[in-house]
C-alpha cells in the first residue's frame, strides 16, 4: 500500500497506535493533536487520505471538515468518533466526510477502508489525466482544433501505412504544413530518426544540388571537405521538402532517382551512397496545375502522390480559431512573462471576422504584437493590429460568433481550473465571477476539466 494518512485526534493512545501500525505496513503517516494542527499540516503535506476525530478542544471536526476544502481539496476524510449520532453522521458526511467510523475501529476494518479510499484515490488521478489528455486540443501532434476537416486529417496520418509512404502536404502559406509533416514523421519513422527540413524556394538554383546531395572535397572552388546533404542526413529518417514546386526540372529527375534507386550521388563523388529517407513534400499550389504547365515533372508527381493531404486555410474553420488563440495566448503568456488572463469578446469577435490570408502564422503573430502592447489583464481590442480588427462587423455571422465566444470560453475555463487544480472557487476569483457563475457556466457551456474540488 502507498499513499499519506493524516490523523487528527486529541486522544493520544489511539492517534498514535493507529499510526505505529498503519506504518508498518507501509503507508506515511503524520498525526496532530487538534483540528488547527491538523489544518496546518494538510496544507503542508497533502495527504492522500485524512482520519479525523469529530468531537475535540478548539476547532471540532465539523469545522475541520469546512476548512479543509480549501487547503487539502483532494484528500479523502474519514470521520472517527466516539460520541455518535444520526445527526452528527448525516452532518458530516453532508460537509465532504468520505465515511464515518466509531470507535473503537477494528484496525483491519480501518486498513481495508482505506485500501479502498487510495484505489479512489488513484481512480481520480487517471480519470484526471485521461480527461487531460481528451480536452486539450493541442496534444496531438502539437496540431490544435476539432475542426471537422482537421479532426480527418489526423486521423488519416495516425493511419499511415507502416512502409513510409511518400505524403503531399497542399496549402496557404501558415497553414501549419511543416507542423503535419513532423507528424507524420512522429508515426511512420523508428524513435531517434531525424526529421530533416529543406525550404526549396529559400535556395538559389546552382546551391540547392549541393544542398540536397552533398559534395565532395574538390568537386569545386571553395569545397575544401566533403559535406552530407539533407538526403544522406535523413537516412532512415524523413526529408520534408518544403515548396517543392519551387525545384529546378533538371534537379527534379535526380530527385525521383534518389527515391527510386533510396541512394544518391554527391557532388564529385564516384559511388552513390545509400539515402533511403521518407518524402514529404509540400506545396502551396495544386502540383497537377504545375504538371498541365510544364514545371513540375509527371513521373516525379506521381512518384510523390501516395497520400495527399490538404489543410483548410484558417478561414475555413473559424470555429478553431478560439482553440488556436487560447493555445497561442498561454504559450506566449509564458514565455514572454506577461500578466494575461484571456481575450475580450468583443476581441474575439473582430479576430473571428478577419479573413487572415496568413493564417495560423498570422494569428500567432497577431497575439505577440498585442500581449507587447498590453495595458491590462485581458487583451482588448485595441490591442490587434487595427488591419485585423477593422472589418469585423460583416464578415461572421451571429450563430457562428455564439458558438466560437462558447468555445473560447469553455476552453479559458477549463484551463484555469487545472492551473487551480480543480479548486472551483480559487478559479472564480482569477476569472472575476463569483463561485455560483462559475458553476452555472461548468454546467451550461459542459467544461471538461478536472474533477474540481468543492
Amino acid at each position: 500500500m502507498n499513499g499519506h494518512l493524516l490523523i487528527i485526534d486529541d486522544e493520544d493512545s489511539y492517534r498514535e497506535d493507529t499510526a505505529r501500525l498503519v506504518r508498518k505496513r507501509g503507508l506515511t503517516c503524520t498525526t496532530a493533536p487538534d483540528g488547527t494542527t491538523g489544518l496546518r499540516l494538510a496544507e503542508e503535506r497533502r495527504p492522500d487520505v485524512i482520519l479525523c476525530d469529530l468531537m475535540m478542544p478548539g476547532i471540532s471536526g465539523i469545522e475541520v471538515l469546512d476548512r479543509l476544502g480549501g487547503v487539502c481539496p483532494e484528500a479523502i476524510v474519514f470521520v472517527v468518533t466516539a460520541h455518535a449520532t444520526i445527526e452528527t453522521a448525516i452532518e458530516a458526511l453532508r460537509r465532504g466526510a468520505h465515511d464515518y467510523l466509531l470507535k473503537p475501529v477494528l484496525f483491519e476494518d480501518l486498513l481495508a477502508k482505506i485500501s479502498r479510499a487510495l484505489e479512489v484515490r488513484d481512480l481520480r488521478r487517471e480519470v484526471r489525466t485521461l480527461r487531460r489528455e481528451i480536452s486539450r486540443p493541442e496534444e496531438t501532434f502539437g496540431i490544435v482544433g476539432q475542426n471537422p476537416r482537421i479532426r480527418e486529417i489526423l486521423d488519416l496520418i495516425t493511419r499511415l501505412p507502416r512502409n513510409r509512404p511518400a505524403v503531399i502536404v497542399r496549402g496557404e502559406t501558415g497553414t501549419g504544413k511543416e507542423l503535419v509533416a513532423r507528424a507524420v514523421h512522429l508515426v511512420g519513422d523508428p524513435p531517434g530518426k531525424r526529421f530533416v527540413a529543406l525550404n526549396c524556394a529559400a535556395i538559389p538554383d546552382h546551391l540547392i544540388e549541393s544542398e540536397l546531395f552533398g559534395y565532395r572535397k574538390g568537386a569545386f572552388t571553395g569545397a575544401i571537405e566533403d559535406r552530407e546533404g539533407h538526403f544522406e542526413r535523413a537516412h532512415g529518417g524523413t526529408l520534408f521538402l518544403d515548396e517543392v514546386a519551387a525545384m529546378p526540372l533538371s534537379l527534379q529527375a535526380k530527385l525521383l532517382r534518389a527515391i527510386e534507386q533510396k541512394e544518391i550521388m554527391p557532388i564529385g563523388a564516384r559511388d552513390p551512397v545509400p539515402a533511403d529517407a521518407r518524402i514529404v513534400a509540400s506545396a502551396q499550389r495544386d502540383l497537377r496545375d504545375l504538371v498541365k504547365e510544364g514545371t513540375f515533372r509527371q513521373d516525379l508527381f506521381y512518384r510523390l502522390l501516395v497520400v495527399e493531404i490538404v489543410l483548410p486555410p484558417l478561414r475555413e474553420r473559424r470555429d478553431d480559431i478560439p482553440l488556436i488563440l487560447e493555445h497561442y495566448v498561454r504559450r506566449l503568456t509564458a514565455e514572454m512573462k506577461v500578466g494575461c488572463e484571456g481575450v475580450e469578446p468583443d476581441a474575439l469577435r473582430a479576430l473571428m471576422a478577419y479573413s487572415w490570408p496568413g493564417n495560423i502564422r498570422e494569428l500567432r503573430n497577431a497575439v505577440e504584437r498585442a500581449l507587447i502592447v498590453l495595458k491590462g489583464k485581458v487583451l482588448r481590442r485595441e490591442d490587434f493590429p487595427r488591419d485585423i480588427v477593422a472589418g469585423a462587423e460583416e464578415a461572421v455571422g451571429h450563430d457562428e460568433l455564439r458558438l466560437a465566444v462558447r468555445a473560447y470560453e469553455r476552453e479559458h475555463i477549463r484551463q484555469v481550473l487545472a492551473e487551480c487544480g480543480g479548486h472551483r472557487e480559487r478559479a472564480a476569483s482569477r476569472l472575476g465571477i463569483d463561485r455560483a457563475t462559475l458553476y452555472r457556466k461548468i454546467k451550461d457551456l459542459g467544461v471538461p476539466g478536472l474533477d474540481a474540488a468543492e
